[in-house]
């Protein structure tokens, strides 16, 4: 399956993840992530933990309620390479990695996004996969002044036609299933304050998975990677203008 949708030299991506999350036959210990960095240290020389934060409510016998405080520990690593932008994170329960803006293309972050986590899954071996994901951050600068958003992204917050149009700041937040892959997308947009040459960033954040099961190290894993960057790149493209897509030409 090919994906026909333009390069852009100036595309807006301010970060792209792909997320492979997994389960183990036992506890995992983080001497194995430990491990992992030994293999990748020379390109992701700088680490700092990831911590996990656990919270819940209280209920007593009488109905009031009181929260819990704050559980959390180190349940996995971060491993940065500063000068071309990339993290890795090697967790106990998956696999990350990211790539900060310049993006260069799919078939570049999509082969060392695998390689990194061959690495991960021959030195850790997870029982079976669980989740795999892609989300791309996308930060659209609209020159100002502007009479619609519509002008530039088809997706958009209505306001009720006897209100006040104005409008400060909006969060939108949008969960659209795609049955023939059995994935979902999850859409957010939101607006940033203008900045100084009277640009209005618009975020927009798409993030599509597929709750799945694989067990091993399979090349069918990557061939559903493919539908879901597919799936993404549709939502992306039938969500702008061909006004905004002038900006990243």
């Amino acid at each position: 399956m090919v994906s026909e949708y333009t390069v852009f030299p100036n595309a807006p991506i301010t970060e792209a993840l792909l997320d492979i999350r997994v389960e183990f036959p036992e506890e995992i210990t983080l001497a194995k992530i430990d491990l992992f960095y030994d293999s990748v240290r020379t390109r992701f020389p700088e680490k700092q933990p990831r911590i996990s934060f656990q919270a819940g409510i209280k209920v007593s016998s009488e109905g009031t309620s009181a929260a819990l405080p704050t559980s959390g520990g180190i349940d996995g690593y971060l491993f940065q390479s500063p000068h071309e932008k990339k993290i890795v994170q090697a967790r106990l329960d998956g696999f990350t990695f990211h790539k900060l803006k310049p993006y260069n293309k799919w078939e570049v972050f999509r082969e060392e996004a695998r390689e990194l986590w061959n690495i991960y899954f021959q030195i850790t071996n997870p029982v079976k996969i669980t989740r795999i994901a892609l989300r791309y951050i996308n930060r659209i600068e609209i020159p100002l002044p502007m009479k619609d958003f519509k002008e530039y992204i088809l997706t958009v917050p209505e306001i009720a036609p006897k209100l006040p149009q104005a409008l400060n700041h909006f969060f939108m937040r949008l969960v659209i299933p795609n049955p023939e892959i059995q994935a979902i997308a999850i859409i957010t947009q939101t607006m940033e304050n203008p900045t100084e040459n009277q640009r209005l960033p618009l975020i927009f954040d798409i993030d599509v998975f597929q709750n799945t099961t694989y067990i091993g190290n399979k090349a069918e894993m990557w061939n559903e990677f493919e539908k879901l960057h597919i799936f993404k790149n549709e939502i992306f493209f039938n969500s702008i203008t061909e006004k905004t897509k002038e900006f990243f030409k």
